[in-house]
C-alpha cells in the first residue's frame, strides 16, 4: 500500500477498514488506463445539468439495480455455472439470492456476503486472465440486456458534457471494469480478489467496496483528480450508499429502496425510477413514478479505464 501520500485523510465517521478499502480503490483506479469506446444512446431528461465543460465535475454510479437490473455477481455466477465451474446446488443458492434481490429491490448483507464467499471459492485456483475472458462472454449473455436505458442515458449525459464517469460497486473489479468499458464509461472502482502470479487465492484484498468504503473511494479519487465534489453527481438505488450520495452536490436516488426514497424526499434529492409501475409499487414507490420511464471489496478497488489523452 505504498504511495498513498496523495490520498485524503481518514474521516472519523468511517471505519479503518472502510478507509483502507476506499483509498485502495482510488489508487488502483488511477494506476490503470485503457482506451474505451463511447456509446451514444438517447439524450438526458434535464438540460441544465450536467454543466458542459466543467472539468472539475464527474459522476459516480452504483451498479446493481442502479445501472443494471439485479446484481452483477449473481449474473456472473450464472455464467460460471453454464461453464461447469460449480454444481447445481450452488446454482440454486445463486438463483434464490438473485430472485430475492430483484423482488425486494434491496441488498441483504447476509445474501451478498454468501454470494461473495461462494464466488471466491469458485474462482480459487483459476487464472485472472481466464476469468476476464469469460467475463466478456457473460456480459453479452446475461448483462447487456439488463442495463437500464434511463440510467445509461444519465451517464451518457455526463460523458457528452466532457466529464468522467465511474462505476462504484461492491462487484468484483474484473466484472466492473468489463461493464464500464462496454458502456463507454471512464472506469470502475470495485472489490479486488487476491491473486498471486495471476492466480486467484480465494481471498479478498481487505473487504468489499461497500457502504462507507464507497464514500472513501470517491473522496480519495476526487482529491487525486482535483474534482470539486460539490459539482459532482452520484447515483444509487440503495440506502447503503447514502454516505457516497451525501458527498456530492448532485445526489440522485435511482430505482430507490424504501429507506433511500424516504431519505431522498426529506433532503429534496432528485429521484428517478426506471422500473415498471407494478415493480416500483412492490418496494414502496408510487406507480406514477414509473410513468414515462423505460423499463427496461476490500481494501479494494478497482481499476480505472481512462481515455488516453
Amino acid at each position: 500500500m505504498a504511495g498513498l501520500g496523495w490520498l485524503t485523510s481518514r474521516r472519523r465517521s468511517a471505519t479503518a477498514r472502510s478507509v483502507l478499502a476506499g483509498e485502495a480503490a482510488a489508487e488502483a483506479a488511477r494506476k490503470s488506463e485503457q482506451d474505451v469506446a463511447v456509446a451514444a444512446p438517447g439524450k438526458p431528461e434535464e438540460q441544465e445539468f450536467p454543466v458542459v465543460g466543467d472539468q472539475r465535475a464527474a459522476a459516480f454510479f452504483d451498479l446493481d439495480n442502479t445501472v443494471m437490473q439485479g446484481a452483477a455477481i449473481f449474473h456472473f455466477g450464472r455464467g460460471l455455472y453454464k461453464r461447469k465451474f460449480f454444481q447445481r446446488r450452488e446454482l440454486v443458492r445463486f438463483a434464490w439470492q438473485q430472485a430475492w434481490f430483484r423482488l425486494a429491490g434491496v441488498e441483504d448483507p447476509e445474501h451478498m456476503q454468501d454470494a461473495r464467499d461462494s464466488a471466491l471459492s469458485i474462482v480459487k485456483g483459476h487464472r485472472v486472465s481466464e476469468l476476464m475472458a469469460i467475463g466478456e462472454e457473460i456480459y453479452d449473455e446475461y448483462m447487456a440486456d439488463r442495463i437500464w436505458p434511463g440510467t445509461r442515458a444519465l451517464a451518457q449525459a455526463h460523458l457528452d458534457a466532457g466529464q468522467k464517469v465511474w462505476l462504484v460497486t461492491a462487484a468484483p473489479v474484473e466484472t466492473a471494469t468489463i461493464i464500464a468499458r462496454r458502456l463507454g464509461l471512464t472506469g470502475a472502482l470495485g472489490t479486488v480478489a487476491e491473486s498471486v502470479d495471476g492466480v486467484y487465492t480465494g481471498k479478498l484484498v481487505g473487504e468489499p467496496l461497500h457502504g462507507p468504503a464507497k464514500a472513501e473511494a470517491v473522496r480519495a479519487l476526487a482529491a487525486a483528480e482535483n474534482l470539486d465534489l460539490s459539482r459532482c453527481a452520484a447515483y444509487s438505488d440503495s440506502a447503503n450508499d447514502i454516505p457516497m450520495l451525501s458527498l456530492v452536490g448532485h445526489p440522485y436516488a435511482i430505482n430507490p429502496d424504501t429507506k433511500l426514497r424516504k431519505h431522498a424526499r426529506e433532503l429534496d434529492w432528485r429521484l428517478r425510477d426506471y422500473r415498471t409501475g407494478r415493480k416500483a409499487a412492490k418496494v414502496g414507490i408510487p406507480a406514477a413514478a414509473g410513468v414515462g420511464a423505460l423499463a427496461g471489496g476490500t481494501a479494494a478497488a478497482v481499476a480505472l479505464h481512462r481515455r488516453r489523452r
